[in-house]
C-alpha cells in the first residue's frame, strides 16, 4: 500500500505546531541511516535554499499620477534607464540596468536594495504629452512609501544545475560568472548544491505555479516556469539533469524584503547583477518525495565548459561533482584547478533554517502548486542552427 499525505495535512500539523520539519542538509544523514520509507514517518517538510548572482531580476513599480497627469516614456531611477513601455506611471527596473552616469558600479540592482532599505531616489520621466496626459516633465525624490505598488517580479531564477566555468585561453575574460583568469587557472560555479530547492525536486512533483517561498526576506510565489525552461534534457539515474535546465519565474513584495537576502553585486567588465536569496519547502508527500531530498553533493554532477570560446554551445572540459567543487579544487587532465563558488552557503544555510523556524512557528503555511510544469519542454536558439535543441 502506497503511503501519502497532503499539503492540507501538513499545513493543519502547522497550525497544531506539532509539524516537523528539516533542511534538506539535515535529512541526508536522518536518509541515510533509517531510508526513504522509516525516515517518511518522522519529516513533514524539508526547506531547500539558495542564494547567489540571478541576473533576470527587477522589479515593478508604480508612482501614482501626478497633476497635471503624464505618460511617462523616458523613465531614470538614479540616472538608471527604467521601461518607459507600459501604461503612464508605470515602470519595471531590470537588475543589470546600469546607471548612466556610474555604469562601472551602480544599476538596478542598486535601486531596488536602496528602495528596500528605505532611501530615496531620484525619478526623472518625461513624455510626449498628449490631450490625456498633457504633462511633459517630471522630477522628484521617492522611497518605497511613497509607491503605490512596488513587487519583485524575476523572469529566471535558480537555475537546475548551471554550468561551471573556466577560461582556457590566454587572456583574462570578464563574464557573469565572474573574471575568469587565463590558462585554466581557476574554476567559478554558482550554486548551493545538496541545499539548492530544484535538486532536492528535480522532476519538480512538488514545485510548481503558485508555489510559496521565501523570496529575499518576504514570502513570495513562483508565478510561472522561468525563461529558458528546459525539462527535456538527459538526467543521472538519482534524476539530476546532466546540462541546465529548470528555471523559476518568482514575484514578492518588495516592502517585506529585506536586503540581508537580497543584494547588487559588481562583476568587473561585466555589470551589475542581483544577489538573491530563495527558500523552498518541499512537502513531504511520499517516501519518493522524500528519498530525492536525500541527494548529497557526491552525487551531483555538473560539467565545466570554456567560456573563453565565443559561441552559445561551449565544448566540456571536464564533468565533477559538487563535493569536489567544494573541495576547493577538482583535477583536469592530471592538472589541480582551484575552485570558487560565486553562491553564498552560509546564507543559503540561513535562509533555509529561517524557513524551517518560520513553518515550525506557524508563520508559513505550504501552498499546492496550480499547476504543474512540463517535463518536456525545450528551449529555442535565437538564429537556427545545426545544434539548436
Amino acid at each position: 500500500m502506497t503511503r501519502s499525505r497532503t499539503v492540507e495535512a501538513i499545513n493543519e500539523k502547522i497550525k497544531q505546531g506539532n509539524v516537523v520539519v528539516m533542511t534538506a542538509e539535515e535529512v541526508i544523514q536522518l536518509l541515510r541511516e533509517e531510508g526513504p520509507e522509516a525516515a517518511f514517518e518522522k519529516v513533514d517538510v524539508v526547506t531547500t535554499a539558495t542564494f547567489g548572482p540571478m541576473c533576470s531580476t527587477g522589479a515593478f513599480l508604480n508612482f501614482g499620477h501626478s497633476d497635471p497627469p503624464i505618460r511617462l516614456e523616458e523613465i531614470t531611477l538614479n540616472d538608471v534607464p527604467a521601461s518607459g513601455g507600459l501604461a503612464a506611471v508605470d515602470t519595471y527596473i531590470g537588475a543589470t540596468d546600469v546607471s548612466r552616469t556610474r555604469p562601472e558600479d551602480y544599476g538596478g540592482a542598486h535601486v531596488i536594495c536602496d528602495l528596500i532599505e528605505g532611501k530615496k531616489v531620484t525619478l526623472k520621466g518625461s513624455g510626449k504629452g498628449t490631450d490625456c496626459y498633457p504633462r511633459t516633465q517630471v522630477t522628484r525624490e521617492v522611497a518605497l512609501e511613497d509607491l503605490n505598488e512596488a513587487f519583485m517580479f524575476n523572469p529566471r531564477n535558480s537555475y537546475q544545475n548551471y554550468a561551471a566555468a573556466i577560461n582556457l585561453s590566454d587572456r583574462p575574460i570578464h563574464t557573469y560568472m565572474g573574471t575568469l583568469l587565463p590558462k585554466g587557472t581557476h574554476v567559478n560555479y554558482a550554486t548551493t548544491g545538496q541545499l539548492s530547492p530544484l535538486f532536492n525536486d528535480p522532476y519538480l512533483k512538488t514545485i510548481g505555479i503558485g508555489t510559496r517561498i521565501f523570496l529575499g526576506g518576504a514570502q513570495g510565489y513562483i508565478a510561472f516556469q522561468g525563461t529558458q525552461f528546459k525539462t527535456d534534457v538527459p538526467r543521472y539515474e538519482n534524476g539530476i539533469p546532466k546540462t541546465p535546465a529548470a528555471t523559476l519565474s518568482v514575484i514578492g513584495q518588495l516592502r517585506e524584503m529585506d536586503t540581508e537576502y537580497i543584494s547588487p553585486v559588481v562583476f568587473k567588465g561585466y555589470g551589475v547583477s542581483m544577489n538573491v536569496g530563495i527558500g523552498i519547502p518541499i512537502p513531504v508527500l511520499s517516501p519518493e518525495v522524500l528519498a530525492f531530498c536525500g541527494i548529497s553533493d557526491d552525487e551531483i554532477k555538473t560539467n565545466i565548459i570554456d567560456y573563453s570560446v565565443p559561441k552559445r554551445s561551449k565544448p566540456v572540459v571536464a564533468t565533477v561533482s559538487y563535493a569536489e567543487l567544494r573541495s576547493g579544487g577538482v583535477t583536469i587532465d592530471g592538472k589541480k584547478v582551484k575552485t570558487a563558488p560565486l553562491s553564498s552557503l552560509r546564507k543559503a544555510r540561513k535562509i533555509a533554517q529561517v524557513l524551517k523556524d518560520q513553518i515550525r512557528n506557524g508563520e508559513f503555511f505550504l501552498t499546492e502548486p496550480v499547476a504543474h510544469f512540463s517535463l518536456d519542454s525545450r528551449v529555442k536558439t535565437m538564429v537556427k542552427g545545426d545544434d539548436e535543441a
